[in-house]
């Protein structure tokens, strides 16, 4: 026992220290206080119907109508049954938010090097260079929350892997499982899939290791193993797996039926994203050096340069005030790459890249050449159209590829592989592996690199860059040249200082290793060293970006939104109708009301094309389909105003007949001039065998009636009354995997009317229709979850047994 827990010991004051280290960082959680995050603030107006709904009945609601006129909420944070493994996932994040997630960064890199069979103090400092990575640090500041998510649980994923590699078939299986369900738990499958690109990668090493040692059969076998974890980590998932696929379907992620655009030109037809859209954030090649010089490129789009800037003096010379200019001169605008929009450089760190480059010298072999290769792969690919040829490449041909975006996000890869190597070095330089003289070249070798780079930067900078940003233009329009040239004066600035600060840290970088190699200090010194220059480089330029002044009050993050005279006069109409609300920013109409917009990457295809082709123009014809009872704009002096459409068709309608199409660019073109209030759009090729014989048309007189009677999300209730037989349209998003329609209890079919909306036959007399949105996959996706739960708590409880049974067998 007491052997045991000197071998555990170190390990726990370790996971105490990350602890301790993330609430430091986001030390403004310890009084109660939430960072400020944009997405966040979207996202929770996003969710705010299903939360209330939630609270208010204890279930939960698969559908919300508070946004993009209705969507299912499988990507807006949906509770499944039997989710067992989002449990653990809740319990290792049991700090505050976001320092959970710092603390899992560190975590999750720390296992990953302890497999790797690095010495606990060297792992401790590589998930502290890993978790500090200015990225990371970056998306949690934004609130980029479930791609963080994802990225703290990679190295758990690789540390399974490389255990079942290494021949412990049983923990690695165990291991494996659990990440790899952990990871799938996160939700962010972009990233999933870019660390799929990782596995390959490693997985390639290990089998040209095996073929090359002649262990094949050991490396099948181990691939065998990591088939059943993962099959069994997607079964642990399955719910939230199986929801997600059968909605991308019919998202805008999804291919689109569409061969024109709204302005009439022809589609590009595609399987996923717009290919301008997938590359809209590349890469810059000269950005690369962003990675070792924070603000080579400027920084991020909105700098605090001060008051001794040229920016500060510019915005003096043009009338501002002492007040005003020193506002201005806290975002200016210093990033000077080709992106839209940067918050910060992606900084990997001088120290951490000066340990990377001296590990290229001493490691050899399989190790070496996995991270390398990832590292060279993700920075290759993050280039997107700058490097037009191989994202090309696989936008066309790499299955899935051109499902996601900002293909800078790939970096993550490499903001992983960099870190492990470079604590390598550190291994490599502390064993006997090399002689004091390779060990001299190799430091030689990267000091000239390191060292060199910097300073060709510091006395040519003049010659290679010119300092000007892809907005320049709007400022010298705008403002002028004296406040250009200010600009490109800060930039300069900034770019001399962080340089000159990157020169110094490899300088004591590598002084650190030459007084090592001469035997002036010890490896524990070294140690301390690099861990001390490691923080103070990535946590000072953190910093800058993810600092005290981002926290605000809890009640601010979560009730962000206060509703102006405008929704509060709106909200007493209890009725059930939409609202198009174009000032008030993408989800805080969805915080209060039913509302046409929205903030998601995945809502709805067709009402995203509905959307782009008619409701951005305010064509009032498809806004009244959409029973949009009001539209809240701006006059001209800039004041909010509500109009009211009294023209709204309502809930629900009776028509008269069908306008048919057979494909679906007549079905959307059609809503422009249809009288959608007596007529509706059947694509007969969908939906044209839904009647029996020829389409019928309908006797709609002054006494029909259908009228909205209850409503819930997930559930609506029409009480209908008609002298004749009907069809009614339904002001509601179809979607046809899990809403189910009932008349007078027995269910019956409805189908898709005007490209985008519900209709149904409803036979004469009194009825009672009602909609509700019970999805099989949720069922589906929670039987196997449990069973997959079942399994693994038996798998784990066997596995558990047996590596007793077996120490217990060594021992005597």
């Amino acid at each position: 026992m007491q052997f045991s827990l000197k071998k555990v010991l170190p390990h726990l004051l370790v996971v105490i220290g990350f602890v301790i280290v993330a609430l430091a960082y986001f030390n403004p959680v310890l009084k109660g206080k939430k960072i400020f995050q944009s997405d966040i603030m979207q996202y929770i107006g996003m969710s705010k119907q299903q939360n209330d709904f939630r609270e208010a009945t204890g279930n939960e609601t698969y559908w919300t109508d508070s946004a993009f006129a209705g969507m299912p909420t499988y990507q807006l944070g949906a509770k499944y049954p039997h989710n067992y493994i989002k449990q653990l996932d809740l319990a290792l994040r049991f700090i505050p938010r976001p320092a959970d997630y710092l603390f899992l960064y560190f975590l999750g890199f720390y296992i990953l090097l302890l497999v790797l069979k690095v010495d606990f103090k060297l792992a401790a400092l590589g998930a502290l260079a890993f978790g500090f990575s200015t990225y990371l640090i970056i998306i949690l500041g934004v609130g980029h929350n479930s791609k963080a998510h994802a990225i703290a649980y990679m190295p758990l994923v690789l540390s399974g892997i490389i255990l079942t590699f290494q021949r412990k078939y049983i923990g690695g299986f165990l291991l494996t499982t659990v990440a790899m369900g952990l990871e799938l738990v996160s939700n962010h499958f972009q990233m999933t899939y870019y660390l799929l690109f990782l596995v390959i990668i490693l997985g390639i090493a290990y089998l040209v290791d095996a073929y090359k040692k002649k262990t094949l059969p050991d490396f099948f076998k181990a691939i065998a193993v990591l088939v059943g974890a993962v099959v069994l980590s997607i079964a642990l998932n399955a719910t939230n797996i199986l929801a997600t696929q059968e909605y991308v379907k019919e998202s805008k992620r999804g291919k689109s039926e569409l061969t024109i655009n709204p302005d009439g030109s022809p589609k590009v037809a595609t399987t996923g994203l717009d290919k301008e859209y997938i590359t809209q954030f590349s890469y810059g090649i000269a950005e690369t050096f962003n990675l070792y010089i924070p603000r080579f490129m400027g920084g991020g789009n909105g700098e605090d340069v001060g008051k001794d800037s040229a920016t500060y003096d510019a915005f003096r010379k043009l009338g501002a005030t002492t007040t005003q200019a020193a506002q201005e001169a806290k975002r200016a605008p210093m990033y000077w790459g080709e992106q839209p929009i940067v918050e910060a450089p992606a900084y990997i760190g001088a120290v951490v890249l000066f340990l990377f480059i001296l590990a290229l010298f001493l490691v050899k072999g399989r190790l070496k050449w996995w991270l390398v290769g990832g590292t060279v792969f993700s920075l290759l690919l993050s280039y997107g159209k700058n490097l037009g040829f191989l994202t090309d490449f696989f936008i066309d041909y790499v299955p899935l590829y051109n499902k996601f975006r900002a293909v800078t996000s790939i970096q993550v890869i490499l903001e992983l592989c960099v870190p492990v190597l470079a604590v390598f070095g550190l291994v490599k330089l502390f064993k006997d592996e090399h002689t004091k003289e390779e060990k001299l070249k190799a430091l030689m070798y990267t000091a000239g690199i390191t060292v060199g780079l910097a300073l060709i930067f510091l006395v040519f900078k003049s010659t290679l860059f010119d300092f000007v940003g892809v907005n320049d233009g709007f400022y010298r329009q705008n403002y002028g040249q004296d406040f250009v040239d200010a600009l490109k004066a800060d930039r300069k600035t900034l770019f001399t200082n962080d340089t000159i600060r990157t020169l110094i840290l490899v300088l004591l970088s590598a002084g650190a290793v030459y007084m090592f190699l001469k035997e002036k200090i010890k490896q524990q010194s070294v140690i301390i060293v690099f861990s001390a220059l490691i923080l103070f480089d990535l946590v000072g330029v953190d910093r800058r970006y993810v600092n005290n002044d981002d926290f605000v009050s809890a009640r601010e993050v979560d009730k962000p939104f206060t509703a102006n005279a405008i929704d509060k006069e709106i909200l007493k109409n209890e009725g059930h109708f939409r609202v198009y609300d174009l000032v008030s920013g993408p989800s805080k109409p969805s915080y209060f009301h039913n509302s046409l917009t929205g903030y998601n990457a995945a809502e709805l295809r067709r009402y995203n094309d509905v959307f782009e082709f008619y409701v951005a123009k305010n064509n009032m014809n498809v806004l009244n389909l959409l029973n949009t009872k009001y539209i809240i704009a701006q006059d001209k002096e800039g004041q909010m105003f509500p109009y009211v459409n009294d023209e709204a068709n309502g809930n629900a309608w009776f028509i008269e007949s069908f306008k048919t199409v057979d494909n679906p660019n007549d079905e959307i073109l059609a809503l422009d001039k249809l009288d959608n209030k007596k007529q509706a759009v059947l694509n007969t090729v969908d939906f044209g065998n839904t009647f029996k014989s020829e389409i019928p048309s309908y006797t709609v007189d002054s006494t029909a009636t259908i009228t909205l009677v209850q409503h819930q999300p997930n559930y609506l209730k029409y009480q209908s009354d008609n002298n004749h037989d009907g069809f009614a349209v339904f002001s509601e998003i179809y979607y046809g995997n899990g809403w189910k329609t009932f008349i007078d209890g027995e269910e019956v079919s409805h189908i898709r009317v005007d490209y985008t909306l519900r209709g149904m036959e409803i036979p004469k007399g009194k009825h009672s229709i009602e909609f509700k949105f019970d999805p099989d996959v949720v069922k589906t996706g929670s039987t196997i979850t449990l069973a997959g739960s079942l399994l693994f708590a038996l798998l784990l409880i066997g596995g558990l047994f047996y590596e007793f049974k077996k120490k217990q067998e060594i021992s005597a």
